[in-house]
Order: structure tokens, then sequence, then C-alpha cells
């Protein structure tokens, strides 16, 4: 099982970006989340959706801003992100593989390589 990232790079404050997830089909049936880890931080949840696109759970500090979504057609996760901000730098993560919407990374089994996102002020 696997899942790939793409859609990173680098915007403006105040702009926005989307990433994208690719998953293979083992793994269709669970929750898939997005985390991040900005340089000498621990990694942190950011959004989570359940395998029908239900149940969209996200931190606080992205509430409002950040958008997840699942195509079970193409087996795609997407993370549309607005309103960027500087703290919003860092490498993001796809994950799957937990049975709920967990907010700790400890309970998702498969997780991609990353994609970074820098947003300059």
């Amino acid at each position: 099982a696997h899942v790939v990232e793409s859609g990173g790079g680098l915007v403006q404050a105040g702009g926005s970006l989307r990433l994208s997830c690719a998953a293979s089909a083992q793994i269709f049936r669970t929750y898939r989340a997005w985390f991040r880890q900005a340089p000498g931080k621990e990694r942190e949840f950011v959004a989570a959706v359940s395998w029908t696109g239900s149940n969209p759970t996200y931190a606080d500090s992205v509430k409002g801003r950040f958008s997840i979504s699942r195509d079970n057609g193409k087996n795609t996760t997407s993370l549309q992100m607005s309103s960027l901000n500087p703290e919003d730098t860092g490498v993001y993560y796809c994950a799957a593989g937990a049975p709920a919407p967990y907010r700790d990374f400890r309970y998702y089994t498969v997780w991609g390589r990353g994609t970074q996102v820098t947003v300059s002020s």
C-alpha cells in the first residue's frame, strides 16, 4: 500500500494551493489525513476525511481556510488551502490506514514522502 503527494510549491501570503494524494487500492476504505511538519517542530494534524468523503475534521488553525475532499473514482484525496500565511509553511504529508479521523499520527499506517509548501510574507 502506498500514497503519493503532489501539488506543493511556493506561494505568497494570502494565496492558495491545492495538494493531491493518490493512493493504492488496498487502503481504499480507510480514513485519509493530511499532516504537516515545520522545521524544528513536531508533525501536526491538519485534516482528515472518511472513505466516503464525509465527516471532514480540521485542526483549529486551518478551519475555514482549508478543505479536504476525496474523489473515490480516482482514489485521490485533495487539500485545498486558501488564505495561506507563513505559519502554514512546512512539509505536508498524506496519510492513510486509520479506522477513524484520529489526530494522532501514530494511528496512520501508510505515509507519503511529503510535499513542501512554502508561504512567503
